[in-house]
């Protein structure tokens, strides 16, 4: 592929996934009244299972700083606990309490029934094909593969 196709390839891409991503935010209801950035660290707090402040930080692409208002936010709302590390006293393990685990439950839930129902009522057989082979390939663009 030259390269002028895969800068249009990659801007319709840019343009669709933004799209997808803002449509799937709003179908989540925010009763915890969380940014984007704290519900983010509490799903990667809820994937990791447990983390320290500054792998969160590094993952979500924040400073120490900000992670560490993010954080306080979390624990208030009762989403997170700290947690000692057994291996060195010194550090502080972040963990993801029954709440937490709810929330990000839900809103997960909650996206992935939007669109399983709007693919089911939009496209084709056909494009249901294309987009299952579509997704190891947009995987390996995000390193999961």
């Amino acid at each position: 592929m030259k390269h002028t196709e895969d800068i249009e390839l990659a801007e319709n891409l840019r343009v669709v996934i933004s799209r997808l991503v803002k449509i799937l935010r709003t179908q989540t209801k925010n009763d915890e009244l969380l940014s984007l950035t704290e519900s983010s660290t509490l799903a990667v707090i809820h994937d990791y299972k447990e983390i320290l402040p500054s792998e969160l930080a590094a993952a979500e692409k924040v400073t120490a700083q900000s992670m560490s208002q993010i954080i306080k936010k979390l624990l208030n709302h009762g989403f997170i606990k700290r947690t000692s590390s057994t291996t060195d006293k010194r550090k502080v393990l972040i963990t993801i309490t029954a709440a937490g685990i709810k929330t990000v439950e839900k809103r997960r839930s909650e996206r992935q029934e939007w669109l399983a129902r709007s693919i089911g009522e939009k496209i084709t057989q056909k494009e249901k094909e294309v987009l299952m082979n579509a997704i190891p390939v947009m995987a390996t663009l995000v390193n999961l593969q």
